[in-house]
């Protein structure tokens, strides 16, 4: 009965080991996810929208791309929605592209958010993570900015206000 119990507890140290070592390896490593490197060519996808269109990152080369992840259920990201709605109206004629890329929800969801919400631009699902996973998407909302060359010039993390949306949109039109 005791050999049986100090079986039992050394397993359960074991296992509680695991998991410190496991917490602190991945909380040690958590800052080198971000793979979005300032200056460098922004990874390129391709993801469709709500009408089916495909929309891939190259093919807007020559204009300035405003890329804003977010999901329907991350409050900061609504709030911020209707800024980024206006200033997409403002810059749309201007050279500058505006895609939403929403992490891995349902169509649906995303369809009664729009609905709720008379959005104007792009709006795509990265239903698999690969795009998220590619530019290291940790807390919502996450805006880059994408300069025409095809580069990252900007990160954000955080709701943003309708003037920093004008200055940002302003950092990249061509």
């Amino acid at each position: 009965m005791k050999k049986r119990r100090l079986v039992m507890r050394t397993v359960i140290l074991l296992i509680l080991g695991a998991a410190v070592a496991y917490t602190l390896y991945a909380n040690f490593s958590k800052d080198k996810v971000h793979k979005v490197e300032m200056g460098k060519e922004a990874p390129d996808f391709v993801l469709v929208d709500m009408e089916g269109e495909s929309h891939r990152l190259s093919d807007y080369k020559g204009q300035g791309v405003f890329l804003n992840f977010w999901g329907t259920w991350c409050k900061p990201c609504e709030k911020e929605m209707p800024y980024i709605n206006n200033q997409y109206k403002q810059f749309e004629d201007q050279g500058v592209q505006t895609l939403a890329i929403n992490i891995s929800e349902s169509n649906l969801a995303v369809s009664k958010f729009l609905d709720r919400h008379n959005l104007d631009f792009p709006v795509v699902i990265d239903k698999d993570g690969q795009v998220r996973n590619a530019y290291g998407i940790g807390p919502l909302p996450a805006t880059f900015l994408v300069d025409p060359e095809g580069k990252v010039v900007k990160y954000h993390t955080g709701t943003l206000t309708e003037s920093m949306v004008r200055e940002f949109m302003e950092q990249i039109k061509p």
